[in-house]
């Protein structure tokens, strides 16, 4: 019998998801193992699905999956009803405004464009300042918008900032950070509570001791 359908992010996130998982004792080496498949199942219940994590919020909200690990950026940024139980502490990464170095202060002050792949949270990260700018959406190497005066400056998700030291770029401000987020579908949470709530309480005890607050 199948408990949990789980959607997992393909990706950076996938290998330091799939740790966490094994570390309370849950069956990923179907996963570890996958060239190409994306439903995977472990023989012990549960079902892996591989999805791109632009999508795993709609898989999970349309119940295809029971509970999904996604980024908190794509949460922010895409605003799916959801549960979001766990902010599980790992796939750390930081959502920064960056453009050119100035001396204006703040920085965005002149500011007219901005390129991202994350228009809603940068619209809103503006607004919340009083500041209209134009957003130009885009999907990938947000970074080179403003060498070729496409933007004056971007909204991007960064690690080390090494991109953007190497395309002259400099972090203006923060805009939000960002962690992996377990999430459950509601019909799910409400169907399979306990399912859930074992696997919950499951990751609570791995990372008691790393992190008090992780609940």
């Amino acid at each position: 019998m199948q408990n949990l359908t789980i959607a997992l992010p393909k990706g950076r996130l996938l290998t330091p998801v799939v740790s966490l998982l094994e570390q309370i004792g849950l069956n990923c080496s179907c996963v570890l193992e996958a060239s190409r498949e994306l439903i995977l199942d472990n023989n012990e219940g549960y079902r892996f699905l591989l999805v791109k994590p632009i999508d795993l919020p709609t898989y999970v909200e349309r119940r295809v999956a029971d509970i999904g690990i996604i980024g908190k950026d794509v949460l922010l940024e895409q605003e799916k009803e959801l549960y979001e139980l766990a902010d599980l502490k790992i796939g750390h990464c930081r959502m920064v405004l960056a453009g050119p170095a100035v001396k204006e202060s703040p920085p965005w002050v002149n500011l007219k464009c901005v390129a991202t792949s994350y228009p809603v949270i940068t619209d809103k990260f503006f607004r919340c300042r009083g500041k209209q700018v134009e957003v130009i959406k885009l999907h990938g190497s947000v970074e080179l918008a403003p060498h070729f005066l496409l933007a004056d400056a971007i909204v991007d998700l960064v690690e080390t900032g090494a991109t953007l030291k190497a395309n002259n770029l400099v972090e203006w401000e923060l805009v939000t950070n960002s962690t992996a987020r377990l999430v459950a579908n509601r019909s799910s949470y409400h169907f399979k509570g306990n399912e859930i709530s074992r696997l919950l309480s499951s990751l609570k005890e791995v990372r008691h001791g790393k992190d008090k607050n992780i609940f």
